[in-house]
Protein backbone atom coordinates (compact mmCIF):
# COMPACT_ATOMS: atom_id res chain seq x y z
CA UNK A 1 0.00 0.00 0.00
CA UNK A 2 1.32 3.74 -1.16
CA UNK A 3 1.11 6.47 1.31
CA UNK A 4 -0.29 9.56 -0.81
CA UNK A 5 2.07 12.57 -0.72
CA UNK A 6 -0.48 15.23 -1.92
CA UNK A 7 -3.30 14.40 1.17
CA UNK A 8 -6.84 15.99 -0.09
CA UNK A 9 -9.08 17.74 2.92
CA UNK A 10 -8.75 18.90 6.43
CA UNK A 11 -8.32 16.50 9.77
CA UNK A 12 -10.12 16.72 12.53
CA UNK A 13 -7.72 18.40 14.79
CA UNK A 14 -7.16 21.23 12.20
CA UNK A 15 -11.10 21.53 11.62
CA UNK A 16 -11.06 22.05 15.84
CA UNK A 17 -8.69 24.62 15.94
CA UNK A 18 -10.51 26.44 13.72
CA UNK A 19 -14.08 26.29 15.64
CA UNK A 20 -11.64 27.59 18.49
CA UNK A 21 -10.40 30.33 16.85
CA UNK A 22 -13.61 31.74 15.46
CA UNK A 23 -15.70 30.83 18.88
CA UNK A 24 -12.54 33.31 20.33
CA UNK A 25 -13.28 35.74 18.26
CA UNK A 26 -16.97 35.80 18.61
CA UNK A 27 -16.60 35.85 22.37
CA UNK A 28 -14.33 39.18 21.99
CA UNK A 29 -16.67 40.52 19.41
CA UNK A 30 -19.67 40.52 20.62
CA UNK A 31 -20.13 42.05 23.66
CA UNK A 32 -17.95 44.94 21.45
CA UNK A 33 -20.66 44.93 19.17
CA UNK A 34 -23.43 45.42 21.70
CA UNK A 35 -21.95 48.23 23.43
CA UNK A 36 -21.13 49.84 20.08
CA UNK A 37 -24.75 49.13 18.85
CA UNK A 38 -26.04 50.98 22.18
CA UNK A 39 -24.10 53.91 21.91
CA UNK A 40 -25.73 54.58 18.02
CA UNK A 41 -29.11 54.80 19.68
CA UNK A 42 -27.85 56.86 22.62
CA UNK A 43 -27.24 59.42 19.72
CA UNK A 44 -30.68 59.21 18.22
CA UNK A 45 -31.89 60.10 21.62
CA UNK A 46 -29.56 62.88 21.83
CA UNK A 47 -30.56 64.19 18.16
CA UNK A 48 -34.62 63.99 18.94
CA UNK A 49 -33.63 66.24 22.09
CA UNK A 50 -31.93 68.69 20.13
CA UNK A 51 -34.44 69.18 17.57
CA UNK A 52 -37.08 69.59 20.10
CA UNK A 53 -34.56 72.76 21.45
CA UNK A 54 -34.54 73.96 18.32
CA UNK A 55 -38.19 73.76 17.79
CA UNK A 56 -39.19 75.24 21.20
CA UNK A 57 -36.65 77.69 20.48
CA UNK A 58 -38.68 78.57 17.21
CA UNK A 59 -41.56 78.89 19.25
CA UNK A 60 -40.19 80.83 21.63
CA UNK A 61 -39.52 83.50 19.24
CA UNK A 62 -42.91 83.75 17.71
CA UNK A 63 -44.85 83.20 20.95
CA UNK A 64 -42.66 84.41 23.64
CA UNK A 65 -42.91 81.24 25.50
CA UNK A 66 -42.28 77.43 25.26
CA UNK A 67 -45.18 75.28 25.68
CA UNK A 68 -45.22 71.19 27.13
CA UNK A 69 -47.24 69.60 24.01
CA UNK A 70 -45.09 68.04 22.06
CA UNK A 71 -47.14 67.90 19.21
CA UNK A 72 -47.15 71.91 19.27
CA UNK A 73 -43.19 71.16 18.29
CA UNK A 74 -44.44 69.14 15.13
CA UNK A 75 -44.18 65.85 16.78
CA UNK A 76 -46.47 62.74 15.95
CA UNK A 77 -47.39 61.59 19.36
CA UNK A 78 -46.82 62.28 23.35
CA UNK A 79 -45.03 61.21 24.40
CA UNK A 80 -42.48 60.68 21.22
CA UNK A 81 -41.16 57.25 20.47
CA UNK A 82 -37.81 57.29 18.38
CA UNK A 83 -37.72 55.40 15.31
CA UNK A 84 -35.97 52.33 17.04
CA UNK A 85 -38.86 52.59 19.97
CA UNK A 86 -36.13 52.64 22.45
CA UNK A 87 -36.21 55.81 23.89
CA UNK A 88 -39.53 57.89 24.80
CA UNK A 89 -39.48 61.59 24.67
CA UNK A 90 -41.95 63.64 26.89
CA UNK A 91 -41.78 67.90 26.94
CA UNK A 92 -42.50 69.88 30.39
CA UNK A 93 -42.70 73.39 30.29
CA UNK A 94 -41.42 74.50 33.73
CA UNK A 95 -42.80 78.12 32.83
CA UNK A 96 -42.71 80.46 30.28
CA UNK A 97 -39.12 80.94 30.20
CA UNK A 98 -37.99 77.59 30.16
CA UNK A 99 -38.87 73.65 29.84
CA UNK A 100 -37.42 70.69 30.35
CA UNK A 101 -37.18 68.03 27.29
CA UNK A 102 -35.95 64.25 28.26
CA UNK A 103 -35.54 60.79 26.31
CA UNK A 104 -35.99 57.64 28.89
CA UNK A 105 -34.56 54.62 27.88
CA UNK A 106 -37.08 51.66 27.63
CA UNK A 107 -34.52 48.72 26.86
CA UNK A 108 -33.32 46.36 28.42
CA UNK A 109 -31.71 46.40 32.07
CA UNK A 110 -28.51 46.51 31.08
CA UNK A 111 -28.28 49.58 28.96
CA UNK A 112 -31.04 50.94 31.60
CA UNK A 113 -27.86 50.76 34.23
CA UNK A 114 -25.46 53.15 31.71
CA UNK A 115 -27.21 55.57 30.79
CA UNK A 116 -30.91 55.46 31.86
CA UNK A 117 -32.16 59.17 30.23
CA UNK A 118 -30.78 62.35 28.83
CA UNK A 119 -32.23 65.51 29.65
CA UNK A 120 -31.83 69.42 28.11
CA UNK A 121 -33.36 72.16 29.52
CA UNK A 122 -34.14 75.72 27.72
CA UNK A 123 -31.20 77.35 29.29
CA UNK A 124 -28.74 74.64 27.42
CA UNK A 125 -28.22 72.54 30.33
CA UNK A 126 -27.59 68.72 29.52
CA UNK A 127 -27.81 66.05 31.99
CA UNK A 128 -28.50 62.33 32.15
CA UNK A 129 -28.49 59.35 34.76
CA UNK A 130 -27.06 57.29 36.30
CA UNK A 131 -24.02 59.02 34.98
CA UNK A 132 -23.39 62.25 34.29
CA UNK A 133 -21.38 62.21 31.36
CA UNK A 134 -23.52 59.98 29.21
CA UNK A 135 -24.18 63.26 26.74
CA UNK A 136 -20.08 63.04 25.84
CA UNK A 137 -18.76 59.53 27.26
CA UNK A 138 -18.47 56.69 25.06
CA UNK A 139 -19.04 53.70 27.78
Amino acid sequence: MKLRKNMLGVTLVELMIVIIIIGIMAAVGYPNYRDFAARAKRTEAKSALLQITASQERLYLQANSYTDDIKDLGFTTDPFITDSGLYSVTVTAGDAANFTARATYTGDAREKAKCEWFEVDGRGSKSSHPYTNCWTDAR
